[in-house]
């Protein structure tokens, strides 16, 4: 069964994501948004433990924020195109991927303060 969280940005006060399913397991890792054919407004996917992502094999451009153990951003990249890597965040443990544009409409930059709870 799925498990989400909801993304907020204490810092700025914003939402990122109200539905932002968790990839934990070794092949939701894998996969990621490989199956999936966009990403609505408001989702997105946690990859717990990775400081890297690649995007071979997607169809569309993503934002990411990498974020350490205490939900603190260590990196942003917005509108990473498909066939690209971000072979190290530094300082990240955790990395959420979004909808492209949910950076700038989150006003969501390095040092910020997340807060990642359990969606209802």
């Amino acid at each position: 069964m799925d498990r989400y969280v909801r993304v907020a940005n204490l810092t700025r006060g914003t939402s990122i994501a109200d539905r932002c399913r968790v990839a934990s397991s070794l092949r939701e890792r894998t996969v990621g948004l490989l199956a999936t054919p966009s990403l609505e407004p408001g989702s997105g996917l946690l990859i717990e433990r990775t400081q890297s992502i690649h995007m071979f094999f997607m169809r569309y451009p993503i934002d990411v924020i990498f974020c350490d153990r205490q939900s603190r951003v260590t990196r942003t990249v917005a509108s990473l195109r498909p066939w690209r890597v971000v072979w190290w965040a530094r300082g990240a443990r955790d990395c959420v991927e979004l909808p492209a544009g949910a950076l700038a409409a989150s006003r969501t930059v390095a040092g910020d303060q997340l807060e990642i709870d359990p969606a209802s």
